[in-house]
C-alpha cells in the first residue's frame, strides 16, 4: 500500500463572520496573517480579505467556476492540492463553515483523504444580522425558542424536503438562511402550517456590513414588499414575534 505523503500541510477551514471585520475571531485573523495559501468564497468581506498575508496565494473559490454542481467537489481538489506543497492551507468560509457553509462536506473529504484539518467557528450570520438590526432571536416576553433553517437546498436539489409544519410549529422564532428565492413558496407553506398572515417578518440583507439593508413586513405581505423594493439575496429572514423589537433596538446598533 502507497504510504501518504509526509509533507502534507494542514488545512483550516476558518469561518470569517458575517462580514464586519471587528466580528472575525483572533484565532482565524492570525491564521489569515500567516497562510501560504487562502482559498476563499465569493461572500467574505474585502476588509477580511485584507487581513491576508501579503506573500499568501489567494484564490477565489467563489468565482473560480459558474457551475455551482461542480464547484464543491473542485474545490475539495484543490485544498488537497495545496496541502501537498503548503505548510498552512485556509479554507476561507464566510459566516461559520458548519452552519449552512458546506464545512462538514468538504472536512469529511480531506479526512477521507489523509489531509490534515481543523476547523475554526465564525459568527454565524443567522445570529448576527438580526442583532445588526435589532432584532434579539429569544427574549424572555416573546421567544424561547429559535430554529435555523436553509430555504435553499444544493443546487438542482430543492423540493419540499423541509417540513415547514413542524417548523412552523417548532419555535417561536425562524431564522431562514438563503431563503429570499424560494420566499413566495415558504411564506405560503408557514401560513397553510397556520401561522397568521400577520406574522411579523423581518429581512437583512448583508448583515453588520456598512451596506446592511433592512424589509419588514407580514408572512402576508413580504413578498410583494420584496418584488416592490427589489430586495435581493444575499439576506437573513426572520419569522416571529421578535422582528417587532426592532423599532425600539435598531436605534443601538453599531
Amino acid at each position: 500500500m502507497e504510504q501518504r505523503k509526509k509533507y502534507l500541510g494542514k488545512v483550516y477551514l476558518v469561518g470569517a463572520g458575517p462580514g464586519d471585520p471587528g466580528l472575525m475571531t483572533l484565532k482565524g485573523k492570525a491564521l489569515l496573517e500567516c497562510a501560504d495559501v487562502v482559498i476563499y468564497d465569493a461572500l467574505v468581506s474585502p476588509q477580511i480579505l485584507a487581513m491576508i498575508n501579503p506573500q499568501a496565494e489567494k484564490i477565489d473559490a467563489g468565482k473560480r467556476m459558474g457551475r455551482h454542481s461542480l464547484l464543491q467537489e473542485e474545490t475539495t481538489y484543490l485544498l488537497i492540492e495545496k496541502a501537498q506543497t503548503e505548510a498552512i492551507v485556509v479554507r476561507l468560509k464566510g459566516g461559520d463553515p458548519f452552519v449552512f457553509g458546506r464545512g462538514g462536506e468538504e472536512m469529511e473529504d480531506l479526512v477521507k483523504a489523509g489531509v490534515s484539518v481543523e476547523v475554526v467557528p465564525g459568527i454565524t450570520s443567522g445570529i448576527a444580522a438580526p442583532a445588526y438590526a435589532g432584532i434579539p432571536l429569544t427574549h424572555r416576553s416573546y421567544s424561547s425558542s429559535v430554529t435555523f433553517v436553509t430555504g435553499h437546498e444544493a443546487a438542482g436539489k430543492y423540493r419540499p424536503a423541509v417540513n415547514w409544519s413542524a417548523i412552523a410549529h417548532g419555535s417561536e422564532t425562524i431564522v431562514i438562511y438563503m431563503g429570499v428565492h424560494n420566499l413566495p413558496y415558504i411564506a405560503e407553506q408557514l401560513q397553510i402550517a397556520g401561522l397568521s398572515g400577520e406574522t411579523r417578518v423581518g429581512l437583512v440583507r448583508w448583515g453588520t456590513r456598512p451596506e446592511q439593508q433592512e424589509l419588514y413586513g407580514t408572512l402576508g405581505t413580504i413578498v410583494k414588499l420584496v418584488e416592490e423594493n427589489q430586495f435581493g439575496a444575499p439576506a437573513i429572514a426572520i419569522i416571529g414575534s421578535v422582528v417587532n423589537l426592532h423599532s425600539i433596538l435598531s436605534s443601538c446598533r453599531p
